[in-house]
């Protein structure tokens, strides 16, 4: 090859990396895992029954779950329980974690907030003041994790908000040291459901939002507002309504979906409002996609058939394009669904469970546990202190390859997310490439699989918190 040749070659390969290296340098900000969750390290969990669960006393590490453990949302803590319990049967079997100069094995609590700000203080209070936990780890609702946080900055003590998304657990006026937002965030959701709808799907423009009526459902869908501003401005939302949490009746708010001439319903909604809202919006002959974060849980998609739930479009802080291409995630994916056929108590054999520590926002809550023994085993204390200084810009990869980074100034986790479209059992095989080859047999299930860049949709960052003054949404 002749000199000009090289030199025109070289040209070319410049001109490209103009276009295409930003975004890369961009991407990968997130920068390379300091620690990962080894699949190959995990015990042999045939012995493990969340509801008769093997936990140690005395000299443990203590970490408190915090949840709806009562009321209309007892099922949240049963599955925050099983999920945390899962982790710590597995770390306990392989001989606890070296603290202070001592292995130690790790006590999980129940704590039942019952989805109320007083029991929630309570209760916290007691476990700070005479159980002496060393780590909360919560929960269903922002307003419960808000009272956990204010705690646990009181008495100095971990909080792992492992499954709350609300933005302003982490803003200036209720910001902690202590507190660690390991799931994803209202802001980085909605935007990036807008992103999904503007730059990748291209066709729907007319939305209307049906959220529930507390921080969590406003946050999320002035997030989706404003992502649809930036990347889908074509589009329009034709309504919008709040309804109240542990709604049962959802039949005037779907009358005026219907009349509002919506293609799609943006709704956050969690259980049990997300089952009532599905169910009774294909009742009421209205069949659009429903945008959504929680309704993958099969308790909400169980009797509405194939055509109920083909086209339901599903953002996942868990999720990534086909995690069985991954090395691990078929043993690990095995090893929760090969026990799950022997738990024989409610609700824990029920559909929910099925999957739910291996797929799904569930799942992002057990690698978020995971996360939070990693972190004390790389500190090696339960000194909060020496915690902080891990976790703060800690970088962590879980099963499924995907890549986590705690920004450190505001505490809130850095990740792509993944937008699914829901498609029949039969066309499933690609997707879930091991028998059966589907996910459920009676209702449509995760298919396509559309990745949102984190530089897309990089968390909400409050400028008024000193410590993020000056600083980009990378933390930099």
């Amino acid at each position: 090859m002749s000199k000009r040749w090289l030199i025109m070659y070289f040209g070319l390969f410049l001109m490209l990396a103009t276009f295409t290296i930003p975004s890369t340098i961009m991407a990968s900000e997130i920068g390379a895992a300091n620690a990962f969750f080894d699949v190959n390290k995990m015990s042999d969990m045939s012995d493990y029954d969340p509801a008769n669960p093997v936990i140690p006393e005395g000299d443990t590490i203590k970490v408190a779950v915090v949840a709806s453990f009562s009321g209309p949302a007892a099922n949240q803590g049963q599955f925050e329980f099983c999920i945390v319990q899962w982790a710590a049967h597995d770390i306990n079997k392989r001989g606890g974690i070296l603290v202070d100069g001592k292995k130690k094995l790790i006590q999980i609590i129940k704590a039942d907030s019952q989805s109320k700000p007083n029991p929630t203080k309570k209760i916290c209070e007691r476990l700070a003041l005479e159980d002496k936990v060393h780590a909360f780890y919560g929960t269903d609702g922002s307003i419960v994790m808000k009272i956990i946080n204010q705690v646990a900055d009181r008495y100095k003590i971990i909080a792992q908000n492992a499954l709350t998304s609300s933005d302003d657990c982490q803003n200036a006026a209720n910001f902690s040291r202590y507190a660690f937002q390991t799931f994803w965030t209202s802001d980085s959701i909605g935007r990036g459901l807008a992103y999904y709808y503007g730059q990748i799907k291209k066709k729907e423009t007319k939305f209307y939002i049906l959220n529930q009526d507390y921080g969590f459902g406003h946050l999320i869908a002035e997030s989706f507002k404003n992502g649809l501003s930036e990347y889908y401005p074509g589009s329009q939302i034709v309504g919008e309504d709040y309804h109240p949490l542990f709604h049962k009746d959802f039949a005037p708010y779907l009358t005026k979906v219907k009349a509002s001439g919506a293609e799609v319903i943006f709704s956050a909604d969690w259980s049990p409002d997300i089952v009532n809202l599905l169910k009774q919006s294909r009742q009421l002959g209205l069949n659009i996609p429903i945008a959504n974060i929680y309704g993958n849980d099969a308790n909400a998609l169980d009797g509405l058939g194939i055509e109920g739930t083909k086209g339901l479009v599903h953002i996942d802080c868990f999720d990534v394009t086909n995690p069985f291409e991954v090395p691990g995630y078929e043993k690990f994916f095995k090893a929760w669904h090969n026990q799950w056929k022997t738990w024989k108590s409610v609700p824990f054999n029920g559909g929910y469970f099925e999957y739910c520590g291996c797929a799904g926002n569930a799942a992002a809550g057990l690698m978020g546990a995971y996360w939070l023994f990693s972190v004390i085993e790389r500190a090696q204390s339960t000194d909060p202190e020496k915690i902080i200084k891990v976790w703060e810009g800690d970088t962590y990869r879980i099963v499924n390859g995907k890549l986590w980074k705690m920004r450190p100034c505001d505490h809130k986790v850095i990740q792509d997310l993944y937008v699914s479209e829901y498609i029949p059992p039969a066309e499933q095989k690609e997707f879930f490439p091991i028998p059966p080859y589907y996910w459920y047999k009676d209702f449509c299930y995760t298919g396509p699989t559309y990745k949102v860049p984190a530089e897309k949709i990089l968390p909400w960052m409050d400028e008024k918190l000193d410590r993020c003054q000056g600083k980009n949404r990378w933390g930099k």
